[in-house]
């Protein structure tokens, strides 16, 4: 009997942990896919390239960037190539997302790589992470028509 309810349990939990996942986590998410599928570019001249080619399918913009032209050519190459940009509220979780960061014994940050932009050009594979983060980007832009 006792074996019958710790299965049980284990769905439950899981069903809870899927069911709250937010933006922000599925966005570490997918960063982290895309960076092992090597579909990650991160800096403006990475960014610039992806972005120029067409072959960007996200954008993440850090809104703690001082270059207000950083962030204008940003926003304007992402609108000629019809690519989502997310901001981010710091350019230093941002590249800790991107795997810019020295990870002490436990698995924290020790010290992060500020980063101000990064661009999915590949997601890698299909995961709940993406699910939740294209369907945010899809109510998104249906408000914004």
């Amino acid at each position: 009997m006792a074996d019958e309810e710790v299965p049980a349990e284990e769905i439950a939990e899981e069903v809870e942990e899927i069911a709250e996942m937010n933006v922000l986590d599925a966005l570490k998410e997918v960063l982290k896919k895309a960076l092992v599928h090597d579909g990650l570019r991160k800096g403006l001249h990475e960014c610039a390239k992806a972005l120029d080619r067409r072959s960007a399918r996200l954008c993440c913009l850090a809104k703690d960037c001082e270059n207000e032209e950083y962030k204008k050519l940003i926003r304007a190459l992402c609108a000629e190539g019809e690519v989502s940009v997310i901001m981010v509220d710091s350019g230093k979780d941002l590249g800790a997302w991107c795997g810019l960061a020295k990870l002490d014994a436990e698995g924290g940050v020790k010290k992060a790589v500020r980063t101000s932009c990064a661009v999915i050009t590949d997601f890698g594979e299909e995961t709940r992470a993406l699910t939740v983060l294209l369907d945010y980007l899809q109510k998104q832009a249906d408000g914004d028509q």
